[in-house]
């Protein structure tokens, strides 16, 4: 799975991208003996339908149209489940989510967001961890989460606002 086709021009088959994340987040919770249950797996679904990062009420929203039993604090346990096993990250300054493009790899999270669309694509540059973490080294400080947020415009964005 590749997340960076957020910025691609290529068209692709976005059902693809979402039904190999569920897929993969099935098999690595089978692996894991963990269960995915129909509710985690419907807000991962809801989160890899966007190349965007989805806030909770977003996909709280979406489920109500669903089952109008939905409550915030069932989308919060399904997010910090779905986080807790590396199938989504948490895009801080969004206070949103979006889907692990390697939910098999423990890694530090790099992203790229576009401030005029949206689009989120991951990035795994072992430079740029190494970098940080040879960074807090120097400091002394032991770094338990590394993730790197760049905003910016997309290829599209930059194009439509003619600052290519």
């Amino acid at each position: 799975m590749n997340n960076s086709i957020a910025f691609s021009s290529a068209p692709h088959d976005h059902q693809h991208c979402i039904d190999a994340a569920l897929d993969e987040a099935a098999e690595l919770c089978a692996r894991r003996g963990v269960r995915l249950t129909p509710l985690r797996r419907r807000v991962l679904e809801l989160i890899w339908d966007r190349h965007q990062a989805t806030g909770a009420y977003a996909i709280l929203d979406a489920l109500r149209h669903e089952n109008h039993r939905a409550a915030p604090p069932t989308v919060y346990r399904a997010l910090e489940f779905l986080s807790a096993h590396g199938l989504i990250h948490r895009i801080e300054s969004l206070n949103a989510y979006v889907g692990c493009i390697r939910p098999d790899h423990d890694h530090a999270g790099q992203f790229l967001i576009c401030e005029s669309c949206g689009a989120t694509a991951e990035l795994h540059d072992e430079e740029i961890a190494n970098a940080v973490g040879r960074g807090a080294q120097r400091y002394g400080f032991r770094a338990l989460r590394q993730t790197v947020e760049v905003a910016g415009l997309c290829p599209d964005c930059r194009r439509r606002t003619g600052t290519d």
